[in-house]
Formats: C-alpha cells, sequence, structure tokens
C-alpha cells in the first residue's frame, strides 16, 4: 500500500510540474521561427509564420501542449528539426 501511495504522489507531481515546463518552451520555439523566417518570403515561411501566431495565440489562452505541437510544426514546414 505504501509504495502505491509513493507512485500516485510521484505522478501526480510530475503531471503538476509537465504545464509550466511547457509553458517556458512556447516562446522560445516561436522566437525560433521568428528568427528564422525574418528574411525569408516563401511558402514555407508564410505557412511558419501562421503556425507561429497560431503558437503565440495558444500560448496565451494557457493551452501549453497544443502551443508547442503548432511551433514544432512551424519549424518542421522550414526544415528545422525542432528540440
Amino acid at each position: 500500500m505504501r509504495y502505491a501511495a509513493l507512485t500516485v504522489s510521484l505522478g501526480l507531481a510530475s503531471v503538476m510540474f509537465a504545464g509550466p515546463a511547457l509553458a517556458f518552451q512556447c516562446p522560445t520555439l516561436i522566437k525560433q521561427i521568428d528568427t528564422e523566417t525574418s528574411m525569408r518570403f516563401d511558402p514555407a515561411a508564410a505557412e511558419a509564420k501562421a503556425k507561429a501566431a497560431e503558437a503565440s495565440e495558444l500560448h496565451a489562452q494557457g493551452k501549453h501542449a497544443e502551443s508547442v505541437a503548432a511551433a514544432k510544426e512551424g519549424l518542421k514546414a522550414l526544415g528545422i528539426q525542432p528540440q
């Protein structure tokens, strides 16, 4: 019983701290897109800029996991492997 309580406690703690970690990743990815597209005017850059705008809006709404996913899609459109 003691091990089950410990497992549940550790699981809840990891979920609680995962959200804030994602919150800090959103702006970094969006900035990376902005930097990469600042002097590009091709269709891939336009798609990436749209994904960055979507990610920024989702970040403002507190939907950090969705924001990170959108930003990573934007980076993939530019041919950049997201970290």
